[in-house]
């Protein structure tokens, strides 16, 4: 079995737009790879947290992978913060990665941009994304779009740190999924679908109670042709809900399209709300059953020992190409 890593920050609830894109094909994933899903807590704190608000997201967020399906026997689930490993190869990846590459993160860029400080840990935030990755010896890392270029860094490093120390590391190829990777904004469907937009109207999230769901959906930026067609160009609102609906209820864009032939944006909307209130209730519902049990403690507990024996091994290996430490017999 090929092996996937990915890792998704404790920074609020997650949207929809998460779930779709990464979560529910993390689901789908278990089944084909040797899978490690990181709750990645160190990254969080590249920006000022709350400790209290990222603990109760940290827990959070592990009860929301194994509600949506993730199966602990199947895939390892840990927090990076309870591997250490983590922090000490990602000061390993800064030691060969050069500042001109950081700074040109576009990441970086937009989060710096007009700000009077940031912390270093947030230009460093590729390398120790690197070794996280690279702990696992993953052969794919399933991303969106934005993180194609925090991809491209890790593959560097990693070669870099092969010819410079030898054959260590595993070059990790990237996973794309070719729809649904991209859910667009409820409010303003040129845009990506984030937790961060300050109208709460723009994104839903899987915690969400019907009422809000049905509510958010409803008030949608369409256009005001009112056919149900999809158009990425000339009707991005609509597409967006489109691909929403045909991902979750698990039909072709066109059998949808003729679903509502002769049908107004108000049909639609209804049911997609319909859609989306169905598959999120058993979510939720698994969800506050986990959220404060002694099991979730227990699956944690046995995702942070199997990840860590696996970064370890791969930890000793770079140490020792790197001439750390005492020579390991």
């Amino acid at each position: 079995m090929e092996t996937i890593f990915s890792g998704i920050q404790p920074s609020g609830t997650i949207t929809l737009g998460n779930y779709i894109g990464a979560l529910k094909q993390f689901v789908e994933l278990q089944n084909e790879y040797n899978c490690y899903f990181c709750i990645v807590d160190q990254h969080a704190i590249t920006v000022p947290q709350d400790r209290i608000e990222l603990r109760k997201n940290i827990r959070s967020l592990a009860a929301l992978y194994l509600a949506v399906g993730l199966d602990p026997k199947k895939a390892t689930l840990f927090i990076q913060s309870e591997v250490p490993a983590h922090a000490q190869a990602g000061w390993m990846m800064q030691c060969i990665a050069y500042i001109g590459e950081l700074e040109r993160m576009t990441q970086f860029k937009d989060k710096s941009t007009g700000k009077e400080a940031v912390t270093a840990s947030l230009l460093t935030y590729p390398p120790l994304m690197a070794a996280d990755i690279l702990l696992y010896n993953a052969d794919l890392v399933p991303v969106g779009e934005d993180q194609k270029q925090h991809m491209e860094l890790t593959r560097d490093l990693a070669e870099r740190f092969n010819k410079k120390y030898g054959d260590v590391l595993t070059i990790p190829g990237v996973r794309i999924p070719e729809v649904g990777a991209r859910i667009m904004s409820l409010q303003e469907p040129t845009k990506k679908m984030s937790k961060s937009d300050p109208n709460k109207k723009a994104f839903i999230t899987p915690l969400d109670d019907p009422k809000q769901i049905e509510k958010k959906i409803k008030s949608a930026v369409t256009d005001s042709e009112g056919i149900v067609k999809f158009d990425k160009v000339n009707k991005p609102g609509i597409s967006n809900l489109l691909t929403i609906y045909s991902i979750l209820d698990k039909k072709t864009i066109p059998e949808i399209e003729e679903m509502y032939e002769g049908k107004g944006y108000g049909d639609f909307k209804g049911d997609l709300a319909d859609v989306v209130v169905n598959v999120l209730k058993p979510i939720q519902e698994k969800y506050y059953n986990l959220l404060d049990s002694s099991e979730l403690d227990q699956i944690l507990d046995e995702g942070a020992a199997r990840a860590n024996e696996v970064a370890s091994k791969t930890l000793k290996k770079m140490e020792n190409a790197m001439g750390l430490g005492r020579k390991r017999r």
